[in-house]
């Protein structure tokens, strides 16, 4: 009659539990990325989780069917059917109004120089770039550093948001 198990069993029982553990914490990994849709409203908390010492940044070429996901110069993920070329970008300033903000320059690793559809990027301080961007009949407000991304029915909607807060703040 034995009183105790051997090294061997006690290795071989841990090696079980630590496979079991490896394969439940990965299907659990699985679940949350397929839960975390990307969409407009919550890019900048996305391109956050990407580990970046500089910046991180959502690039989309051509007529943005594809986007790539870079961080600190490394390609890290890829979205597809994200956006479509009817993105626009614009900037907000109290005293102009909104105007159409410039585009990228960005020469691919070749040093051909290629057409951006869209980007985003957001600093290692967590700032994302402070622009309105018009897709879907919607507006996204992604120039707070405080509050979630802002989403309004329309640019018009979006500037009357905006002279509103700033009339606050003049206060």
């Amino acid at each position: 009659m034995r009183k105790a198990f051997s090294l061997v069993e006690l290795l071989i029982v841990i090696v079980i539990i630590g496979v079991v553990y490896t394969l439940a914490v990965s299907n659990f990994q699985k679940i949350e990325e397929a839960s975390t849709k990307v969409k407009l409203e919550n890019l900048k908390e996305y391109l956050q989780k990407f580990p970046h010492a500089k910046k991180v940044k959502l690039l989309c070429l051509d007529d943005c069917s594809k986007c790539s996901v870079i961080a600190d110069g490394e390609v890290q993920a890829t979205l597809e059917d994200f956006l479509d070329a009817s993105v626009k970008v614009y900037d907000y300033n109290f005293f102009l109004g909104v105007s159409k903000h410039p585009q990228e320059i960005y020469f691919n690793k070749d040093s051909v120089e290629e057409k951006v559809c869209f980007s985003y990027s957001v600093d290692k301080k967590g700032v994302g770039e402070q622009v309105l961007v018009e897709f879907g009949g919607v507006v996204y407000d992604f120039s707070t550093y405080l509050t979630p991304v802002g989403v309004y029915k329309s640019l018009q909607e979006a500037m009357n948001a905006k002279e509103k807060l700033s009339q606050e703040v003049l206060r």
